[in-house]
């Protein structure tokens, strides 16, 4: 039993040959996307300075796909952009308030700035200002589409080419 059969042999040269021409079937390594547990730790991640990809998705075929463009991805653009997946069905109200009735969507989560310096205002040290720019995701739902997106955003990510 410890000889593989035929089959299994087939099969492995098959998946490496396949691997080495077309890069399918692809190693992403552990997942990068992180799972949305509550608000609080929402803001800690805009509060780090790097955007936030986040993707309201329901239970429904199409999320399966988005899944696995989102895992691409995040793999590709890790550490500079977070990904962040909400599953609306678990946190219905923070979905509510980005006030969309299609799912899933994606939305982009960009550039927080510290407004640490008020004008003569004495600064309450538990309260932190930022802004966030809200850019809803619109382009083709691929490693592409966020490129491109990207670029024409000028949300700075690092290529490795």
């Amino acid at each position: 039993m410890g000889e593989q059969s035929f089959l299994d042999r087939m099969i492995s040269h098959l998946r490496s040959t396949s691997k080495y021409y077309t890069g399918y079937p692809k190693d992403r390594g552990p997942s990068r996307i992180i799972p949305f547990t509550s608000e609080r730790q929402f803001v800690q991640l805009l509060h780090e300075g790097r955007p936030v990809v986040v993707a309201f998705t329901i239970k429904c075929p199409y999320t399966k796909h988005l899944d696995e463009v989102l895992e691409d991805a995040a793999a590709e653009f890790y550490p500079q952009i977070k990904f962040l997946r909400v599953e609306c069905p678990k946190y219905p109200g923070f979905c509510i308030t980005r006030q969309k009735n299609e799912y899933p969507f994606i939305e982009i989560f960009h550039s927080p700035e510290q407004q640490a310096a008020n004008q003569g205002r004495t600064v309450d040290l538990n309260i932190t200002k930022y802004s966030v720019k809200v850019l809803p995701f619109n382009y083709d739902q691929s490693v592409y589409g966020f490129r491109e997106f990207f670029k024409r955003h000028g949300i700075s990510y690092s290529q490795a080419n």
